[in-house]
């Protein structure tokens, strides 16, 4: 009897993989039937890791996205499942244990049924409170290894751990390959040594194909017994995401093992929509080079899920790490020569700093540190004179254990600067939080949210969600995106109207018509005449908006939804000529 093997669809990591935001709640929608009619996944990421951050970015509620784009898988019977970075949550630093707790019992409301819970540093005392957590709220609990490649992370390492993690209560375990470095015959080895020991446990395989491993490698992880893997679909798939699902099925299928097939039809319309996701707004922000697959990985180790983060940052640094080389009678840096040179810096720095697998967020840190080191040298500085407090964190053992040893010269540093070490159980150092943030919700009539999905995000994401509540987040987005398209259009010899900006900007605005032929009047302070209309007011359902003078008298204009004034067509005096356009009102959720 052949042995079967089931696909996941990682679409949200498709886009963390790729660039800097993730679809729309709208676009979710539209997608999650496509998806479903290909009828090949068993599994799709529906949430979790930076995309319910990002969401709170450009201004919208994440906890609506999450629960649209899980309704219809749950109705359909595939699992949906998140990435959970277990004493980080689902943010970049360490968060109390009231709100991890709390974290499982929204995200099972909202109709999530997995949780992967990853440890940048593989310590078992972040991972394991998170499955009990998991498992009282209803979710399956999956713990992860994070793969990567060094004298500390050998097959030895990785079976013990996986021992741990199933003395803790783990109901599946995950091979995260985050940076598809791992190779291929010391997977197979891995998961031949877990199934022989413990044959029921699920192994789900999860591998970038930045350097090129990870086909190889599911072929090794399903002779060895693995269950399911991991994969994209055009036109994100390859490059820094992961392989396509035709071509992982295919090779499954020639190795003897049963597999679903492919409702093509389906994937060429999944295929479809994506790209126009992408050319609505989302490939203003996707760095053409993380389209391609690149060997320079092997070596630094760097995981596909930053490659989009990594490139904002080394355009941001290059025009200043060029000026001192410039200033310091030096040869300026292309920045492909860049690139290189930081992938050779992270190589260098990585071992010093105890061989963190390099995943999210310890993969930024030993970036950061590589791209400071290369911004000091570049004005004559010493190497590591430039570290934050976050990675400060993880090499004073505040995260967790670092599996390697810290160099001499990195303990030195510490010493000098009078830091101490830190030996014991980390979330001891992030108190319970939860009743300042109630209080705090209270005190500002703010709603706690259905399932306390409110309260959560307040919690988990305190800076992103005040910038959301008060608009900030919305408008910064808009000018950001406004740039990149500005940007795109010049690069293309064209120029934005305002008509394909507010298009692009507020795609859900819809026209306030002129009912008659009159001039418009958004306020009657004939006093003012240097009055504005009311862009980026919010008007109530059935509010007065504007008026218009005709020839038979005043014809009053009530707002048609609770919506924001995105644009305005005709300002404080103007003629409008019956059914043109006054306005442009964006309904608010």
């Amino acid at each position: 009897m052949k042995k079967e093997i089931k696909f996941s669809l990682v679409y949200r990591d498709m886009w963390q993989s790729s660039g800097k935001y993730v679809p729309r709640k709208d676009q979710l929608a539209q997608i999650a039937p496509v998806i479903i009619d290909m009828g090949c996944f068993a599994r799709v990421e529906t949430n979790g890791g930076a995309s319910e951050q990002v969401n709170l970015l450009y201004g919208e509620n994440p906890n609506l996205a999450v629960r649209t784009f899980t309704k219809p898988f749950n109705e359909a019977g595939i699992q949906t499942h998140m990435l959970d970075r277990g004493l980080n949550g689902i943010r970049m630093n360490p968060v109390p244990a009231d709100v991890r707790q709390l974290m499982y019992k929204v995200k099972k409301a909202q109709g999530t049924d997995i949780t992967r819970i990853f440890c940048g540093l593989n310590d078992p005392r972040n991972i394991i409170p998170s499955i009990g957590w998991a498992k009282q709220a209803g979710m399956i609990a999956q713990a992860t290894m994070c793969i990567t490649h060094s004298p500390v992370h050998t097959a030895e390492y990785y079976i013990e751990l996986a021992e741990q993690l199933i003395a803790g209560g783990a109901q599946e375990l995950c091979l995260k390959d985050m940076a598809g470095i791992g190779r291929p015959e010391t997977l197979g080895k891995i998961v031949k040594a877990i199934k022989s020991a413990h044959p029921d446990i699920t192994i789900q395989y999860h591998g970038h194909t930045g350097p090129g491993f990870s086909v190889a490698s599911m072929l090794e992880v399903a002779k060895a017994g693995g269950d399911i893997f991991d994969v994209a679909m055009e036109p994100l798939s390859w490059g820094m995401v992961h392989p396509d699902v035709i071509t992982i099925q295919a090779m499954l299928k020639d190795a003897g093992f049963a597999v679903p097939e492919i409702n093509m039809k389906a994937y060429m319309e999944a295929r479809r929509l994506t790209q126009s996701f992408m050319d609505d707004f989302l490939g203003y922000f996707i760095d053409p080079r993380n389209r391609f697959m690149s060997s320079l990985l092997v070596g630094c180790g760097l995981p596909g899920g930053m490659m989009g983060s990594l490139m904002a940052d080394l355009k941001g640094m290059h025009a200043a790490i060029n000026a001192n080389l410039k200033a310091g009678g030096k040869t300026e840096l292309t920045e492909d020569e860049l690139l290189v040179q930081l992938f050779e810096e992270v190589q260098y720095v990585w071992p010093k700093l105890g061989n963190p697998p390099l995943v999210t967020p310890f993969s930024q840190y030993v970036k950061n540190v590589a791209l400071m080191n290369i911004f000091a040298m570049s004005k004559g500085q010493e190497r590591f004179s430039m570290i934050d407090k976050n990675t400060w964190d993880m090499i004073l053992g505040k995260a967790g254990k670092l599996p390697g040893k810290l160099a001499p010269e990195i303990v030195a540093l510490a010493e000098k600067n009078h830091y101490e070490f830190f030996t014991g159980n980390p979330q001891d150092n992030y108190p319970d939080e939860l009743p300042r943030f109630i209080a705090e919700m209270e005190k500002l009539g703010w709603d706690r949210g259905q399932d306390d999905e409110e309260l959560f995000e307040f919690a988990m994401h305190e800076k992103q969600y005040r910038e959301y509540k008060s608009g900030e987040a919305k408008r910064r987005f808009n000018a950001e995106l406004l740039e990149a398209m500005e940007k795109h259009a010049a690069s293309s010899g064209k120029q934005l109207t305002a008509a394909d900006k507010r298009a692009l900007l507020h795609p859900k605005a819809e026209p306030v018509i002129a009912p008659a032929s009159g001039r418009v009047f958004w306020e009657f302070d004939f006093e003012e005449k240097s009055t504005e209309p009311p862009v980026g007011k919010i008007f109530k359902e059935n509010e007065w908006l504007c008026a218009l003078q005709t020839r038979n008298g005043l014809e009053n204009i009530f707002s048609f939804c609770t919506g924001r004034i995105v644009e305005v067509e005709k300002g404080q005096g103007d003629l409008a000529q019956k059914g043109e356009t006054i306005a442009w009102l964006e309904k608010q959720e």
